[in-house]
Order: C-alpha cells, then sequence, then structure tokens
C-alpha cells in the first residue's frame, strides 16, 4: 500500500461532516536511501519550547529572536517544513537541515469518512486519533481530539479492540501533539479540548503524555481543564500524576462494582487491586483539588444491571463524595463475545446511580460507522508495520519504524 499524501484544505460544511485520516507515527524520513532514524529521536522541533528554540537558534549562530520566529511557524502558522520556514534566513534553515533538525509533522496516509462527525487518524503502524466535533445549543462548535499515546496497547482490557491488536511501541511527545494539529488541519477549527483516551495506557508512557501535555497547554493554548488523561491503572502512577498538580481531569476505567468482576474484564486489575486504585483517586484527589471521574463501560449481561449499580455506589461512596461516572454502553468490535445493552438497561442503571446520590452521564456514541468510537481503535498494521508498494520508484517511501 503506497504512502499517500492527503491534504485537507476544504472547510467543512455548517452540518458538520467528517474524515479520518491514516499518519505516520513519526514524522518519517520517506527517502528509502536514507538511514532509519531511532525512535529516541531528539532533533525534533515540535514539542520544543519558546526557550527551547531560542537556545537552539542561539546554538546555530543566530540571535535568539529566530526562536521565537521558529515557535511562531510551529504553533501558530503550522508549518510542516523546515524548507518552508520563508521567514528565516535560508542559512539558518540550512544549518538546522545539516544538524539533522525536522519539523516533526507526518504526511497523511488515509481518510475515513463517519456520518456523524468522528475522525480517527491512522500512520505506518497506525496510530488512530479521533476528531470529535460537537454544536451546544447556542451554536458554538467544540472540537475534541481523542489522542493516542501508544502504538497499540499491553494491557489487553477484554473489550477493546486496541489490545486485541497488540502492542509496538511508546510514542514520543512530538507524535501526540501532532495528532492535535491533524485534528485542527481536517476539521479548519481549533481543538478546543484534548482526551488521551486513544490508542494505549497513557501511564505506561507518563513522561512523553506529560511533555505533550505541557506543550498543548503552553505553546498549542489549549487550557489544562480543558484535557483528560486517563487510565485503567497501572501502580503508582496515579501518585506521580499528583505531584504535577495538573488542573487537568484524571479519567479512572473502573468497568466493574468489584475486584473479581474487574478481573475478568480487565486482566491488570490482578497487579493492582481495586481497593489500592480508589486510595490512590482519594489521595489525588486531596494532593490536586480535583475530583476523579471513573469510566465504566456497560457490557450486556456482564455488569450492567441495577445491583452491580447500587454497588458501584457503595463502592465510591466508602471512598469519598463528588465522584462523577462516565457511562459508555459498549462499542461493538469483531471477534467480540460481549454484547452493547439496550437503552432501556442504560437508563436503568444510570437512574440507580443517581438514586444513590452519584452523578452519573452517558456518553454519546460517536464515529460508529468509521470505527473510531470508544473501544474500537484498532488497526491490523499495530504488530507488522505497513509494507510500502514499491511499484511506483519515483514515489519517495516511508521509513518503516522498528519495534522498540
Amino acid at each position: 500500500m503506497a504512502l499517500l499524501h492527503h491534504t485537507c484544505s476544504v472547510p467543512l460544511a455548517s452540518a458538520i461532516r467528517s474524515r479520518a485520516l491514516t499518519i505516520s507515527s513519526r514524522a518519517a524520513v520517506t527517502f528509502p536511501s536514507v538511514k532509519k532514524l531511532p525512535h529516541a529521536d531528539s532533533h525534533v522541533l515540535l514539542g520544543m519550547s519558546e526557550l527551547e528554540l531560542q537556545q537552539l537558534a542561539a546554538d546555530l549562530g543566530q540571535e535568539k529572536y529566530r526562536g521565537k520566529q521558529l515557535h511562531h511557524l510551529l504553533y501558530k502558522r503550522k508549518v510542516k517544513d523546515i524548507e518552508d520556514f520563508s521567514n528565516l534566513p535560508q542559512a539558518f534553515r540550512s544549518n538546522l537541515r545539516d544538524a539533522g533538525w525536522r519539523v516533526g509533522r507526518s504526511p497523511v496516509h488515509h481518510a475515513v469518512t463517519s456520518a456523524d462527525g468522528t475522525v480517527k487518524l491512522e500512520d505506518n503502524r497506525l496510530v488512530e486519533t479521533v476528531g470529535i466535533p460537537v454544536k451546544d445549543d447556542k451554536g458554538s462548535a467544540r472540537l475534541t481530539a481523542c489522542v493516542s499515546s501508544q502504538v497499540g496497547c499491553p494491557l489487553r482490557c477484554s473489550f477493546c479492540a486496541t489490545g486485541k491488536g497488540g502492542f509496538s511501541r511508546n510514542l514520543q511527545r512530538h507524535e501526540i501533539i501532532e495528532q492535535v494539529l491533524a485534528i485542527e488541519e481536517l476539521f479548519q477549527q481549533r481543538v478546543t479540548n484534548v482526551v488521551f483516551m486513544g490508542m494505549g495506557e497513557p501511564m505506561l508512557n507518563l513522561k512523553a503524555v506529560l511533555e505533550a501535555h505541557q506543550c498543548l497547554n503552553k505553546d498549542v493554548q489549549i487550557g489544562q481543564r480543558m484535557m483528560t488523561i486517563s487510565t485503567v491503572g497501572v501502580p503508582n502512577t496515579i501518585k506521580k500524576l499528583a505531584s504535577h498538580k495538573l488542573q487537568s481531569t484524571l479519567a479512572v476505567s473502573l468497568h466493574a462494582p468489584n475486584q473479581k468482576l474487574r478481573e475478568t474484564i480487565v486482566p491488570s486489575a490482578k497487579s493492582y487491586p481495586l481497593h489500592a486504585i480508589m486510595k490512590d483517586c482519594t489521595d489525588y484527589f486531596q494532593e490536586t483539588s480535583r475530583r476523579v471521574t471513573f469510566e465504566y463501560t456497560l457490557l450486556a449481561g456482564v455488569n450492567d444491571t441495577v445491583e452491580h449499580a447500587i454497588e458501584l455506589a457503595e463502592l465510591l461512596h466508602e471512598w469519598g463524595r463528588g465522584y462523577h461516572v462516565n457511562l459508555i454502553p459498549f462499542n461493538p468490535i469483531e471477534g467480540s463475545e460481549y454484547r452493547r445493552p439496550y437503552r432501556k438497561a442504560v437508563a436503568a442503571f444510570e437512574a440507580a446511580l443517581e438514586s444513590h446520590k452519584i452523578t452519573a452521564s452517558v456518553r454519546q456514541t460517536r464515529g460508529l460507522d468509521a470505527s473510531a468510537a470508544c473501544g474500537q481503535l484498532r488497526n491490523e498494521f499495530q504488530k507488522s508495520p505497513l509494507v510500502p508498494d514499491n511499484s511506483d520508484s519515483s514515489q519517495p517511501q516511508p521509513d518503516i519504524p522498528l519495534l522498540c
């Protein structure tokens, strides 16, 4: 399959349509004669702060204000290639290229349309990103980017397509940031919200996630309170996240009201018991003054009864007050034994929580027709890279990433 360079210059119609893109999980050097770059690539401009860019300019013999210009080109004009830094001296651009620097933006490989306005992005090992446009009652438009933090996921939650596809590697900070910029380009609209809920477990790539979070906040200028970091639970990481005192939301995926049932749905629960997660969530609130949101995927006949709802409410009351539960009706995936619950069962579960003083909401399902809904992100190139089509030797070919 040849790498398709897709441009997204056509604005969306007022009745929001969407397309999904496939992008390279790295800003690849696409010429086959160029030696493959390692994943730990420090020569990427995207993700660097203004101060870092100023220092880079100075290191290359330029005035520091050139770093400020670089910052504007990356985060305001969102230029993708050093050659297009037209307001910088040619000598500076040449120095950047000769020193091995690159922007860190990837070519688009594929576009998939979803009728409800949800976008999915993929790449060489196919990293997927979902853009979710929403208009409120006043007509204001909100655009959420659901970004991936890993190529695949190693935790293998039983209801999630990503885990079934296997795991390849962590994403670098620029590979996370560029997902947001790609969504903005596609929709011709600024991203207002970012949720780290795409492929992968963010807490297993916490360093890059925090670096991307900082860049999105400080440089792309998305408010911390407009961002959510999700986790199914990795020991000791909630404490680490709390130490950064972010104003973003922490969303913890519970999916069950007791340890025994949770172990059948989330295999990693065996190493991180429910009481330990709840203790860490309580400590997180005390450290940050930010309430935790709990994600709960409803699986028909498994965890969706009123009795389960009451047990969940009792669990949450035991560990604190004011928790919010986000209910997610299961989104079908190929080869799964689980079923989506009926609306009546979802409504009864929500009502049972509310009657026990637990605030709950049901997540609107978006992107089912593009396999871009929650739990559906999966692709066949998570374990085996996309193989380029060499039938047209005149076209540049992607540099296939190596496994970490």
